[in-house]
């Protein structure tokens, strides 16, 4: 049992990774040279976009101290995690200490990125190296999955394998067993493929913006592709990975590989190493509107304006939506992108096939490795796959087949295996044809003992008729022929919200009618899933806004992933929550009075503030905080666990002997006096120029549904009498100019208008 953990050094990572135990509920002690030095690190690591911490109480588990009084404190911990500076020197010297002060059988480990796991357990007590491997946490903690575990031939498996399920469960991690080899597996075949972009880069031929345009999503990788992506991890940090590679490989072939790039070297000398230091391959400049990015020239190293990438052949490939199609479709292109791409991704795959034996224990491990811990959505057997062996090997003019490729036409028949039987439950019960029926928007799947899902797969995942459709039949078949029902997806995002592109079409059109059917339908769905025969468990993970914040309230239970963005988020676009937001967030809110003529005003006010400032939470636990999730709902750490840990609870609510909710027919109202006192604090908001003319009308609707509407007094009202107020209010604000512009302005660039 890991109850609490150590960690040594209060730098960037080690602050982080503290930050990250103390998300999970473990108590962390924080040590570094002095207890300011390691104040100083949790401040900063307090400090920093996006935040370490799921919530600021979170910060309260991690307490802080100094290696010469605070070190003794060590024996209390069932975990010590090892930060410090990466030289070989210091770390041995501080586990010297270490191994004379920790209880036996403590967990030690090292975070190091590349130095050999077992060179630094040379001279430990037995009991030490038994209990010693690496642990790879990857930057930042939080946001990255990716763990590499490292053992030695001395490591206990034991405690390899209590490590990796408290990672998996606790921390929410993806694990991979490494090999003890220079930089493990990520970094090793990432920094490979680095390399072979920044010769690009020197060719002369590319841009920065070109090869960002390249390298991002347009590959499947995240929006901040390479040189972003280098300017926020530090240039000095790839300077220092990449030196010890070719410091460390045994191969001097190889070792050639990773010489350091003259660019590179230039800019770490000059103190160019990127985000922390004000400016790298990017520039941020100020200006009189505000600031501008600027992109350095490799060739002057000066900075100029950043220039458009225009490169058609990326243009065309936004339309293929399976990434390994895009992927071959860029790769084999006879123009530049494809070019480029045969030049650097193609002869990063063969070095991959290359090093894979002797770097890890699996290609599935590989591909994971690169998934978790650079944000791919394809690892590079994937794409292997994708592209075609025997297309790659020609494109890049290879004639000798890497070993691993012998006799190999590709590398698997199916999709990348998940890392464990309960990971992925939902593409594993697909992948064994368990689809029971399908549109457009959503499907229902069989997921094995008696529970069915709804999962959504539209563009964002945005409600329309057709999930809603598909929900109700949800409900409808779990009733008949199953014992409960999941809602949830393995998409990054649960749900953007409705449709609203469709909500502008009728609303131009002035077809009332059938933007009151859509809104009716929605609530009929919504109050089908609270009040369903059998329990219903919704899963929100990433985005969960607008209406798919109301199809999580109302689920019987709700099993949030740790990294869920929930939130009533209407107002942004001239409306208010009509899907049963306003009602169940309303119902909450006064559950929690506490007694039944306590004053109703505060405890509305809390849920006028969540839905009218559009409040969104920072992560599951946050979510918690702001009434979004219930004390009865619960959170998964490991993305890959929700829907599994979904169904558990679902089957365990089967057994508890579930009822169906019944709908609420006295949910306590504060009419006028309610109503005036919102009414007062929107007027006040408006008069010191916080609130537009509009935000001032949705206030006022908004104030009108939580009071109840126009009551002269308190009393209590049914969920349906809500319900209307929130339909009606609803098409009101749709007939204002203003909305429509909101919504127009929301749908071309993804932001709001404040008008």
């Amino acid at each position: 049992m890991i109850r609490s953990i150590t960690v040594l050094g209060a730098g960037t990572m080690g602050a982080q990774i503290a930050a990250h135990f103390a998300n999970a509920g473990v108590p962390a002690l924080l040590l570094d040279l002095t207890p300011e030095l390691a104040r100083q690190g949790l401040d900063r690591a307090r400090a920093l976009k996006p935040d370490p911490f799921f919530t600021p109480d979170a910060a309260t588990l991690v307490t802080t101290g100094g290696f010469d009084a605070d070190l003794p404190r060590i024996a209390d911990a069932d975990w010590i995690i090892e930060a410090v500076v990466e030289q070989l020197d210091v770390k041995r010297a501080l586990l010297a200490r270490v191994d004379a002060v920790r209880r036996p059988g403590t967990i030690v480990t090292s975070n190091t990125s590349g130095i050999p796991i077992a060179a630094l357990a040379e001279g430990r007590s037995d009991d030490f190296r038994r209990h010693w491997l690496g642990t790879h946490f990857f930057n930042p903690p939080r946001y990255l999955r990716l763990l590499e575990i490292i053992p030695t031939a001395d490591t206990d498996p034991a405690v390899v394998a209590r490590v990796s399920q408290f990672a998996d469960r606790r921390l929410g991690k993806g694990v991979v067993v490494a090999k003890d080899t220079p930089n493990f597996i990520a970094n090793h075949i990432g920094l490979y493929g680095v390399v072979q972009i920044l010769r690009a880069l020197e060719s002369g031929e590319y841009t920065i913006e070109e090869i960002d345009a390249m390298t991002g999503p347009a590959l499947g990788r995240p929006k901040s592709a390479t040189f972003r992506t280098m300017d926020i991890a530090g240039i000095d940090v790839l300077g220092h990975v990449m030196r010890n590679l070719a410091e460390r490989l045994d191969d001097e072939a190889a070792r050639r590989e990773f010489a350091l790039p003259a660019l590179v070297a230039q800019l770490i000398e000059r103190g160019w190493i990127g985000e922390k230091s004000g400016q790298g391959f990017y520039k941020r400049q100020k200006t009189a509107g505000g600031s501008e990015i600027l992109t350095l020239d490799p060739a002057t190293l000066t900075y100029r304006a950043m220039q458009p990438a225009r490169l058609p052949a990326l243009d065309a490939a936004r339309a293929i939506e399976d990434t390994g199609a895009r992927i071959r479709t860029l790769f084999l292109g006879r123009d530049k992108v494809g070019a480029f791409l045969r030049h650097t991704l193609g002869r990063t795959l063969l070095y991959t096939a290359r090093v894979a034996p002797s770097i890890a224990h699996s290609i599935d491990d590989v591909d994971r490795v690169m998934r978790w811990g650079f944000g791919w959505e394809l690892g590079p057997f994937e794409i292997c796959d994708a592209i075609g062996v025997d297309q790659v090997l020609e494109a890049v003019g290879e004639s000798e087949r890497p070993a691993l490729l012998s006799g190999r036409a590709r590398f698997r028949e199916g999709n990348l295996p998940p890392a464990a039987p309960d990971l992925q439950i939902l593409a594993s019960a697909k992948d064994r044809e368990r689809v029971v029926r399908r549109n457009a928007g959503a499907s229902l799947v069989d997921l094995g003992d008696g529970v069915l899902a709804v999962e959504f797969h539209s563009k964002m995942n945005a409600i329309g008729g057709d999930t809603m459709q598909m929900l109700q039949a949800g409900v409808a078949e779990a009733f008949a022929n199953f014992s409960a029902l999941v809602v949830g997806n393995d998409a990054p995002n649960f749900s953007a919200g409705a449709n609203l592109m469709l909500l502008l079409l009728e609303a131009q059109e002035g077809n009332w009618d059938e933007i009151d059917l859509m809104v009716r339908t929605f609530q009929g769905t919504t109050q089908a899933l609270r009040t369903a025969g059998v329990p219903v468990v919704v899963c929100p993970a990433g985005l969960t806004l607008g209406g798919g914040c109301e199809v999580a309230l109302h689920g019987d239970r709700v099993q949030a992933a740790a990294e869920s963005y929930i939130g009533l988020v209407e107002v942004g676009v001239g409306l208010i929550p009509a899907g049963g937001g306003c009602k169940e967030m309303l119902a909450r809110g006064v559950d929690h009075l506490p007694r039944t003529d306590a004053d109703l005003l505060p405890f509305v006010q809390r849920v006028f503030e969540t839905i009218g400032f559009a409040k969104v939470s920072s992560s599951g636990a946050d979510a918690m905080r702001l009434g979004l999730l219930r004390d009865v709902d619960a959170i998964t750490m490991n993305r890959e666990r929700l829907m599994s840990d979904a169904k558990a609870i679902a089957l365990e609510r089967v057994r508890e002997g579930y009822r169906p909710a019944a709908p609420r027919t006295a949910i306590p109202v504060g009419g006028e006096g309610v109503l005036a006192a919102l009414k007062l604090g929107v007027h006040l908001a408006w008069r010191a120029g916080r609130l537009s003319d509009h935000d001032r009308l949705i206030g006022h609707t908004l104030a009108t549904i939580l009071a109840g509407g126009a009551l002269p007094h308190r009393t209590t009202v049914t969920e349906q009498y809500l319900l209307d107020l929130e339909r009606e209010a609803f098409l009101k604000l749709c007939g204002e100019s203003k909305t429509l512009a909101r919504i127009q302005y929301t749908l071309k660039t993804g932001k709001t208008l404040r008008n």
